[in-house]
C-alpha cells in the first residue's frame, strides 16, 4: 500500500468512520497476502485501544447519555430552520406580498365620486319625534386651479404636504403606519400626502378598515400616475370642509373674508389652509384662546414652510400680520334657538364618530356630518326649550333698551337646563338669535365662571378629608378669616384677594363664607387643601383643566367655562358624585355609518357621595340664607322647593353667574359683557337696565341670572322634590353665628393685613355648633329690601348686606 493509500486509510479509520474496536497491531503476523487494514480491523486479540478510539469512545457514552431528547430537538430545528429554508420563506412572502399588490393594482379602478361625496338633508328631531330643522344645502362652488393665485394655491401644499410635486402620490410610512394601527384598533396616527386625502374625501368612506385604506393607496399610485399635480390639488382645494358650512376654496373665502378665491392673498389662503387641521376648533369666530394660539401657530408654519421652499421671500414674509376673519353670515332657516341647537348637536355628533373610531381625526368627521343622510334625535325637550326661552325674554331681554343704553347691546346671555339623572341636556339658550348672533353663549369658555367654582374648592376640601395648617379637619363649620385683602398662608405665591366692595367679614364659618361668598376665605381654604388637588377635583368634576396652573388665584374662578360644563359639574354634585356629562344627542343614524346613541351618559364615581352631598347641603344655604335669596328663595313660585346653588359675579363685572339645582333639574345661566362692536371684546355689564355706573347698576349672579333660573325652573317643575343626602355637615343655614374666633390656618397672618381686626386670644374652635337648626326658608338676617345700597359695615362684619346690589365681589 501506497503512502497516499495508507493516509486516506487512516483518515477514514480515524475521522469519518471510527471502527467500534480500533486497535494497534498485535505481534501475530499477517499473511503477507493480507492487507494490513483487513488483519488490524478483525483480528480479535488486541490488548489496547488506540487514543482515536478512546477518545470516540467517550463522546459516544456523553451523546448516549444526554443527547437522546434534547439532541434530537436541536437536530430536528436545525433540519427545519435552516438558512436556505428562512430565505426561501422569506422569498416566498414577499414574492407573495408583491403579487397581491400587483393584482390588487391591477384589479382596483379609478372609481367615479362616491355617493357620500353628494350631500343630503340632515333631519333634526326635538326628543319625542318633532322636527326641528332641517339642513344639508349645499354650500359649494368648484374654481378652476387657475383662478386661485399660485402662491395661494402653494399654501395648502405647505400646510399639508411639502412633497407633493416630487412625491408619487402615497406617504408609505404613514400609510403602513396606519394599517398597523387599524389591525392593532389604535385608530388613526400620522398624516396623508394631499393625493391620499382628497381620495378619501371623494372616491372612498372615511371607514376605519384595512381594506379601505389599502385601496386609498392604490387609487392615489393610479391618480397621481394619470392625472397632474394641478388636476389632484384643484379636487383637494374644492373638496375639503373649511367649517362655517363651506365646501371648497371659494366657498371659504366668501365665508371667512367675503372675497372669491381668485382675490385672496397669501395671509388669508395660508389660514384657510391651516384651518383645514381642524376647521371647528380654529374658526376665529368661536375659537377659545388656546384654538386661536394654535391657529396662529400653524398659519406661522404654513408661511414658514413657504419661505423654506422658496415659494415666498423672507422679507414679504416678515412683514406678513394675521388676517383675522370676518364674523360668520348665519345659515338661513337657523333663525332663533335653532341653529345653536343644530350646531352644538353637529359638535358633539363629530365627536362621537372619532371617540368610536368611525372617522380617523375631528376635520374628517365633521365632514361627514356635513355630507348629510343623518337623523338626528336631540335630547332637547319641546316644552322645556320653549320654557327656558321664555324666561330669558321675560325676565331679562325684554328688559334691555340698546337705543335708549347702549350698554344692553352688550349683554349676551346662555343657559343649559341637564338632567342629572341621565346627562341629557333638555333645554339650551345660546342667544339673541343665531342670525343674530352667531357663537353659541351656552357653549363658549372664554368668560370667569368666578365664584361658581367656589363649591369645586369645597368638594375638594370634603372629598380628600382636608385639614387646616393647624392640623384640624376641614368642615362646614370650621372659621376662616374674611378680611379683604388678607394674604394667604402656606403658598409659594403670594395672593390677598379682596371682597367684594372690600368688604370685612372677620371670622365666619365656611358655610357664611359660601353663603356671602368671601373670596379671602375661599382663597386660604384653597390653599390648605392644596391648589394641586382642588385642580384635580375642577377635571373630574367636568371642567377643562388641561392647560391651568394649580395658583391660588383660581380659586376666585379666574379660568374659562361655560354654562354646559358648569351644569356637568352641578349635575355630578346633584348625581351624589357619579359623573355626568351633558349630551345634546339622544340618538344618530345614517345608512353609511354605525348608529349612534347615548345609552349611558353617567359614569363612574368621581368624588365621594359624602364630599357631594355635603357641597350639596351647604349649596342649600346660598340659596335660603345667601347672595340667592332674594330671587329664588323668595320666589312665589317655589312652592316648597328644595334648591341648592351658587352665584357668581367676576372680576370688572364682565359675567354674571347662577348655577343651581333641584334633585331634578341642573341649570346653568350665565350673563356674558360682549361689545357689539367688532372685534367684540369683553366689557362690564354694568348699567344695563339702569344706565347706572356705580354699585348699584352692577349686574350680580343673584340678579338677572337667579331670576330667569328661577322663573324656568320653578316654571317646569311638576312636583316638589327633596335632597336625598347621606352628610355629617349639618344644617345648612343656622339661626345664629358662631363666636367669632381666629381661623386656624389665618392666625398666623391675620394681623398682617391692615384691615384685619385684632387676634382673640380665645383659641380656634371647628367643632359644629351645638344649637344649629335645620334649614329654614324664612331669613336668619332679617328680610331683605329694596332701598338703596348701604355701606358694609365695619362693627359687625357678619351682617348680611339688605340689597342684594351690595353682594361682594366674585359672589
Amino acid at each position: 500500500m501506497g503512502r497516499a493509500d495508507e493516509r486516506r486509510a487512516r483518515q477514514r479509520g480515524g475521522r469519518r468512520a471510527a471502527p467500534k474496536n480500533r486497535s494497534t497491531r498485535t505481534e501475530t503476523p499477517t499473511s503477507a497476502h493480507e492487507p494490513a487494514a483487513s488483519a488490524a480491523g478483525s483480528t480479535g486479540t488486541s490488548t489496547s485501544p488506540a487514543p482515536g478510539g478512546r477518545a470516540a469512545a467517550r463522546r459516544g457514552a456523553k451523546k448516549g447519555k444526554g443527547a437522546g431528547a434534547d439532541g434530537g430537538r436541536k437536530s430536528l430545528i436545525r433540519r427545519i430552520f435552516t438558512w436556505k429554508k428562512i430565505l426561501g420563506a422569506f422569498l416566498i412572502m414577499t414574492t407573495a406580498v408583491i403579487g397581491a399588490l400587483v393584482w390588487l393594482y391591477v384589479s382596483t379602478p379609478i372609481p367615479v365620486g362616491n355617493p357620500e361625496a353628494k350631500l343630503q338633508s340632515n333631519v333634526y328631531e326635538y326628543n319625542g319625534g318633532a322636527i326641528l330643522a332641517r339642513d344639508g344645502e349645499v354650500n359649494r362652488e368648484n374654481v378652476d386651479l387657475a383662478t386661485v393665485p399660485k402662491v395661494v394655491q402653494r399654501t395648502f401644499v405647505a400646510a399639508e404636504n411639502k412633497s407633493f410635486y416630487d412625491d408619487a402620490g402615497v406617504d408609505l410610512k404613514g400609510t403602513t403606519r396606519g394599517v398597523l394601527n387599524t389591525l392593532m384598533g389604535k385608530g388613526a396616527q400620522g398624516g396623508s400626502t394631499i393625493t391620499q386625502q382628497y381620495v378619501k374625501n371623494y372616491y372612498l368612506t372615511q371607514e376605519q378598515t384595512v381594506t379601505r385604506k389599502l385601496k386609498e393607496l392604490v387609487i392615489s399610485l393610479k391618480l397621481d400616475r394619470e392625472k397632474s399635480k394641478d388636476y389632484i390639488l384643484a379636487g383637494y382645494i374644492n373638496t375639503s370642509y373649511y367649517g362655517r358650512n363651506a365646501y371648497g376654496i371659494q366657498a371659504a373665502a366668501q365665508a371667512y373674508y367675503r372675497v372669491d378665491a381668485d382675490e385672496l392673498t397669501v395671509e388669508q389662503g395660508a389660514y384657510l389652509a391651516a384651518l383645514l387641521q381642524a376647521p371647528s376648533q380654529y374658526d376665529w369666530a368661536v375659537a377659545s384662546d388656546t384654538s386661536k394660539e394654535l391657529v396662529k401657530n400653524r398659519w406661522n408654519y404654513v408661511l414658514n414652510n413657504m419661505v423654506e421652499q422658496k415659494w415666498l421671500d423672507k422679507s414679504d414674509r416678515d412683514g406678513m400680520e394675521f388676517p383675522v376673519p370676518k364674523d360668520p353670515k348665519p345659515d338661513p332657516g337657523k333663525e332663533g334657538q335653532t341653529g345653536y341647537l343644530v350646531n352644538a348637536a353637529n359638535a358633539e355628533l363629530a365627536r362621537e364618530l372619532v371617540a368610536t373610531g368611525t372617522a380617523d381625526d375631528l376635520k374628517s368627521a365633521e365632514a361627514m356630518v356635513s355630507r348629510g343622510g343623518w337623523n338626528i334625535e336631540l335630547n332637547i325637550s319641546k316644552k322645556k326649550q320653549k320654557a327656558l326661552e321664555k324666561a330669558v325674554k321675560d325676565q331679562l331681554t325684554s328688559k334691555l333698551d340698546k337705543k335708549k343704553r347702549s350698554v344692553d347691546a352688550d349683554v349676551q346671555a346662555g343657559a343649559v337646563s341637564v338632567n342629572p339623572r341621565t346627562g341629557a341636556v333638555e333645554a339650551m339658550y345660546g342667544g339673541a338669535g343665531y342670525t343674530e348672533h352667531y357663537l353659541n353663549n351656552a357653549t363658549r369658555t372664554d368668560y370667569q365662571p368666578a365664584s361658581t367654582f367656589k363649591p369645586v374648592i369645597l368638594a375638594a376640601a370634603f372629598d380628600g378629608d382636608a385639614r387646616t395648617q393647624d392640623g384640624e379637619e376641614i368642615t362646614a363649620d370650621t372659621l376662616y378669616d374674611g378680611t379683604s385683602e388678607r394674604p394667604v398662608v402656606g403658598s409659594d405665591i403670594a395672593f390677598a384677594p379682596e371682597n367684594e366692595d372690600d368688604q370685612n367679614y372677620g371670622d365666619v364659618t365656611l358655610q357664611t363664607a359660601m353663603n356671602k361668598s368671601i373670596n379671602s376665605a375661599f382663597a386660604q381654604l384653597g390653599v390648605d387643601v392644596g391648589m394641586t388637588k382642588v385642580m384635580e377635583v375642577a377635571g373630574k368634576l367636568g371642567m377643562d383643566t388641561e392647560d391651568l396652573k394649580a395658583v391660588p388665584a383660581q380659586t376666585l374662578g379666574t379660568m374659562g367655562a361655560s354654562p354646559l360644563q358648569m351644569a356637568g359639574v352641578y349635575a355630578t354634585l346633584d348625581n351624589h358624585g357619579k359623573k355626568v356629562t351633558p349630551a345634546i344627542i339622544k340618538s344618530a343614524t345614517n345608512s353609511a355609518y354605525p348608529a349612534f346613541k347615548h345609552t349611558d351618559p353617567i359614569g363612574d364615581e368621581v368624588i365621594s357621595r359624602e364630599a357631594a352631598d355635603s357641597v350639596t347641603s351647604v349649596l342649600t344655604g346660598v340659596v335660603d340664607d345667601g347672595t340667592a335669596r332674594t330671587s329664588v328663595r323668595d320666589n312665589p313660585l317655589r312652592n316648597g322647593q328644595k334648591v341648592a346653588g351658587k352665584t357668581g359675579t367676576s372680576d370688572n363685572n364682565k359675567s354674571a353667574w347662577f348655577t343651581g339645582y333641584t334633585p331634578d333639574l341642573v341649570t346653568s345661566v350665565g350673563l356674558f359683557g360682549e361689545s357689539a362692536k367688532p372685534p367684540h371684546p369683553q366689557v362690564p355689564l354694568t348699567g344695563a337696565t339702569t344706565g347706572l355706573k356705580t354699585v348699584a347698576g352692577r349686574i350680580n349672579g343673584g340678579g338677572f341670572p337667579a331670576q330667569i333660573w328661577a322663573a324656568y325652573t320653578f316654571g317646569v317643575s311638576t312636583k316638589v322634590s327633596k335632597f336625598d343626602l347621606e352628610t355629617d355637615q349639618g344644617a345648612a343655614v343656622r339661626t345664629a353665628s358662631p363666636t367669632p374666633s381666629s381661623s386656624p390656618s389665618a392666625s398666623e397672618s391675620a394681623s398682617e393685613s391692615p384691615s384685619a381686626p385684632a387676634t382673640p386670644s380665645k383659641e380656634p374652635t371647628t367643632s359644629a355648633p351645638t344649637t344649629a337648626a335645620p334649614p329654614t326658608d324664612e331669613p336668619t338676617t332679617g328680610a331683605p329690601t329694596t332701598g338703596a345700597p348701604t355701606e358694609p359695615s365695619t362693627e359687625d362684619p357678619s351682617t348680611e348686606p339688605e340689597n342684594p346690589l351690595d353682594q361682594q365681589f366674585g359672589q
